[in-house]
């Protein structure tokens, strides 16, 4: 199926075919999809370590580059040009395959990891994290895509949970190595080092992946359509200029925030399948949720450190402990859903990780509590990201399921910008609200604070994530598509 010409489509439903018997063998890990798997988990990895450990190094390289009043924008660049890698990987799978994605992608990641690493001034550096940020679009895109190339529909769900738990150690361990190299070797050391260890699992996928998924998809190569690259341009600008007027607290600021809304909002809708954002039955509303359940979810996480520091007395490193135990959590949730006989079941499973999301979001900010222990935050997270890997890993697995070969790779584009895109939305009004409230000023990820925050400040931003969180409960509500029969 394509769309039709001039269409705001641009991506399609297919209607789900129930799975069909398969010989495999081994699974993931069997001889057919080994090379695939670990080279793809591999890369996976890097971009995950790199993720965690770049708000590690950053005080440092903006330090010593003079660059502290652009700190904001290393971060806001990599969002932005990930918008526009993903797009373009979309197009670009669905006309010739995730080959070329893949390996383009690695290389305008590595060529932004060295520009960094070697940059004499802050804006170099800076323009490193956007080709890091564009490399990192086009690679994540595309390996989604190959799973759903080269893997049968009843290994997708185990691939993903791979995909997925390539992030617990970076998320536990990143943070800490990146500041031993900092310390030890200099902060430049944690952008080259990754670059040359990206060549080895490269080598070990290339092969396979040239086997499993060379050549456009099985429906014929999709059409280029030039109105979404102009339009993921006008996302990724929105995005930028919503993010840059969101640091700031003076009135001029909201300039750069309406224009970046104007910019924003048809692109982003146009963009996204017909029906996203008002959360249509199936694919729409897969796509929606995913976006909704990261953007509460992240938003919790985010304040947690600064929560307990500032309200409950607790050092930085004591307070980073809370953060830990989600990645496990996050990991056997996706893991879970991965299981061949929850197959059948896999809409209530998400129907209960959205529920434990919101729980876990909601109940967070009770530690303001005196009477509430310090540790409580990290059982409400591991909560909340047990329903995370619940949830996340099944919008990959929906989405490949109701697309067409041909449009796979534009679906999962969407699936990705709306993840993306609803996390700079949301992190730039409650940073911005935090702000007004007497949190201070709002830095990419990371937000500085005075000693004499409120507890309010956290209320607002809690109650915020807590609404979206709730809003992705109801969208859970309506991921079947109106084709299929009621279970």
């Amino acid at each position: 199926m394509k769309p039709a010409p001039g269409s705001d489509a641009g991506i399609q439903e297919a209607v789900p075919a129930p799975p069909a018997p398969s010989a495999e063998r081994g699974g993931v890990l069997g001889p057919r999809h080994r090379a695939l798997t670990l080279g793809s988990v591999s890369v996976i990895l890097l971009i995950a370590f790199e993720a965690m450990a770049v708000g590690t190094a950053m005080p440092a390289a903006a330090e010593q580059l003079d660059g502290i009043g652009l700190y904001a924008f290393a971060f806001s660049a990599f969002l932005t040009t990930s918008l526009l890698g993903m797009t373009v990987s979309g197009q670009w799978c669905d006309r010739s395959g995730p080959v070329a994605p893949v390996v383009s992608g690695i290389a305008v990641f590595c060529c932004g990891l060295l520009l960094s690493g070697a940059a004499p001034t802050m804006l170099v550096f800076i323009l490193g994290r956007a080709g890091q940020g564009a490399g990192a679009g086009l690679i994540i895109v595309a390996l989604y895509v190959t799973v759903r190339i080269a893997y049968p529909e009843e290994l997708r769900p185990a691939a993903l949970a791979a995909f997925s738990a390539a992030w617990v150690v970076p998320s536990m361990l990143g943070p800490v190595l990146a500041g031993l190299v900092a310390e030890h070797f200099g902060w430049r050391w944690v952008f080259l080092g990754i670059t040359g260890l990206v060549v080895l699992p490269l080598l070990v996928m290339l092969p396979a992946l040239r086997r499993a998924a060379s050549g456009p998809p099985e429906g014929g190569p999709g059409r280029f359509d030039r109105r979404r690259l102009r339009l993921a341009v006008a996302l990724a600008a929105g995005a930028g200029l919503l993010q840059y007027g969101g640091q700031d607290l003076r009135w001029l600021s909201v300039v750069p925030v309406l224009v970046g809304a104007a910019l924003l909002a048809p692109a982003a809708v146009r963009l996204m399948p017909p029906g996203t954002f008002g959360a249509a039955r199936g694919l729409p509303s897969a796509v929606l949720l995913r976006g909704l359940a990261s953007a509460a979810f992240l938003s919790t996480q985010m304040f947690v450190p600064l929560m307990l520091v500032t309200q409950r007395g607790l050092g930085y490193s004591q307070a980073g402990l809370a953060l830990a135990a989600g990645g496990v959590s996050w990991a056997l949730g996706s893991w879970t859903q991965s299981r061949s006989g929850l197959e059948p079941h896999r809409l209530r499973l998400v129907r209960g990780g959205t529920a434990l999301v919101a729980v876990g979001v909601a109940a967070t900010p009770l530690v303001l509590l005196p009477a509430v222990p310090v540790w409580f935050p990290a059982l409400s997270l591991s909560v909340g990201c047990f329903g995370m890997g619940l949830v996340i890993t099944s919008m990959g697995v929906l989405v490949l399921r109701y697309s067409s070969p041909e449009t796979s790779g534009g679906n999962i584009s969407a699936l990705q910008i709306c993840d993306a895109l609803l996390n700079v939305v949301m992190l730039t009004l409650v940073g911005s609200a935090f702000a007004v409230l007497g949190g201070g000023s709002v830095a990419g990820h990371a937000v500085t604070s005075g000693s004499d925050v409120g507890p309010e400040a956290f209320l607002v931003v809690y109650a915020a994530a807590t609404a979206v969180a709730l809003l992705a409960v109801v969208v859970a509500g309506r991921l079947r598509p109106e084709e299929a029969p009621a279970a």
